[in-house]
Order: structure tokens, then sequence, then C-alpha cells
């Protein structure tokens, strides 16, 4: 029972480093993110400007 549990800590602790060492997380720059933030609002901003145009039609 004991040697289990030992074996079972030991993987799950292994398995824990291994993916936060190999994260597939894209690392993003502060320009890149300034970009993607700008990039959404140019788009909210399209849509509200078509919305309102279909109201006014």
């Amino acid at each position: 029972m004991r040697r289990s549990a030992y074996v079972f800590l030991v993987a799950f602790t292994m398995v824990a480093s291994l993916s936060t060492f190999t994260s597939c997380r894209d690392q993003k720059t502060a320009g890149e993110k300034i970009e993607d933030v700008a990039d959404d609002v140019s788009d909210g901003v399209k849509d509200v400007a078509d919305d309102i145009e279909d109201a006014v039609d």
C-alpha cells in the first residue's frame, strides 16, 4: 500500500512538472497584446456600425 502511494505520488509529480515545462501557450509581447485589443475594438465598432446601418434601412 505504501509503495503504490509512493509510485503514484512520483508519477503525478513528474506529469505535473512535464506539463509545466512543455506548455504550448504562446508568449505574447506587449505590442502583440495591444494589437489584439485594437483589432477586437475595431471589430466591435464595425459590428455596431452595421447594426446602426441596418436599423436605418
